[in-house]
């Protein structure tokens, strides 16, 4: 997703009777993989719904906008976005991102639905055109939390985070949803992400004899930490939330991520209902199983919906149709809060093995 991106026109379609919807998350960098499931969900939406003739007799053109999952990059994204003439964006993926992104859409008419921004303080402000298609750190987190307690009850339990919005704000509702269990952490640390030794906090883990280690942040540096915890005789069991749940994890830590816990939706590819729609993206040679690929599904069918509901595409009546109806998606049958939140979104505790399909572990 750079530059402006990649379009869809139908020969004989002029650029005045299509509907753009931006999509805008990394396309590079070291979270890029994100960036690809959420342009995977959006364009099979797209294509599919295209293929259906359109929304209101119009064709949807998407743009790409790569922001790197940088808030400073994020922000030209989005101001460039506009002066393409978008109104309609699905992203931004990195939390980091979304947040100042959202403040410009706000204010410039732009209904923009996240499909993978988890950080809460991004909706807290009670924007009129912002919302998402997962659900809520303080919500996940929680499911964290009580899983260890329930589950897993540890001896000696540290969580790491990586300093960001994202993971550090994950990190302290599992700290403190542990501690309404009776749990007490014995280490709650920031590391920097972009190291990569991490053996003085692997040391500060092995001294403490913790068994069980949380994590708040992205892939890479859970994928180091975990090979480097396996070569130095750690031998704790690691859970993260569902910005780890991805295949990247096992090509960094190898068969040390066998047996990483991690929260993350619903096996959206694993529902019957979805078949047509996973073969339709295997079918390009891509993989359906991202944990961000039916959210961006739906987040297109979201706007597409909206826009036919509201029999407008003004971004205020659309947002009012998205605020006020009840959309069957991809990801279930969807609707919103006040402030642009999924009602009833679950997060679901699975078990990652190495070179194969992870497994729900969430007591039913």
């Amino acid at each position: 997703m750079s530059g402006s991106g990649p379009t869809i026109a139908q020969k004989g379609v002029a650029v005045a009777d299509t509907i753009k919807i931006g999509i805008a998350g990394p396309g590079t960098g070291p979270v890029s993989q994100y960036g690809d499931q959420q342009f995977i969900g959006a364009m099979q939406a797209i294509t599919d719904i295209n293929a259906r003739g359109g929304v209101n007799g119009k064709m949807l053109e998407p743009a790409g906008y790569d922001d790197e999952a940088d808030p400073k990059k994020a922000v030209t994204v989005a101001n460039k976005a506009i002066s393409d003439g978008v109104r309609f964006v699905v992203g931004h993926v990195a939390s980091c991102s979304t947040s100042p992104a959202s403040d410009i859409y706000e204010d410039e008419g732009v209904v923009m639905i996240t499909p993978a921004s988890t950080f809460p303080q991004i909706t807290a402000p009670g924007y009129g055109l912002v919302f998402r298609t997962i659900g809520l750190d303080s919500a996940q987190g929680q499911v964290a939390g009580n899983y260890i307690a329930d589950h897993v009850k540890p001896k000696s339990v540290a969580i790491l985070h990586d300093e960001q919005p994202y993971g550090d704000g994950l990190a302290t509702v599992v700290k403190h949803t542990l501690e309404r269990n009776g749990v007490k952490a014995v280490l709650f640390e920031g590391v920097n992400a972009g190291d990569r030794d991490f053996s003085p906090v692997i040391r500060k883990l092995k001294q403490n004899e913790v068994d069980f280690v949380y994590w708040g942040g992205y892939y890479p540096a859970l994928g180091l930490i975990l090979r480097q915890a396996q070569e130095n005789g750690l031998t704790a069991r690691f859970m993260a939330g569902e910005a780890c749940a991805s295949e990247s994890i096992s090509q960094i830590a190898q068969n040390a991520s066998e047996g990483l816990l991690v929260t993350a939706p619903k096996a959206f590819d694993a529902d019957p209902a979805n078949k047509a729609i996973v073969d339709a993206i295997e079918a390009g040679g891509r993989d359906a199983a991202g944990p961000y690929i039916f959210p961006s599904y739906s987040a297109i069918h979201l706007i597409a919906q909206a826009i036919e509901a509201a029999g407008s595409e003004d971004t205020d009546k659309v947002a009012k149709a998205l605020r006020d109806g009840t959309f069957k998606t991809p990801t279930g049958t969807l609707s919103f809060d006040e402030k642009g939140d999924l009602k009833d979104f679950r997060f679901i505790v699975h078990e990652w093995h190495f070179g194969k399909p992870k497994t729900e572990v969430s007591p039913h």
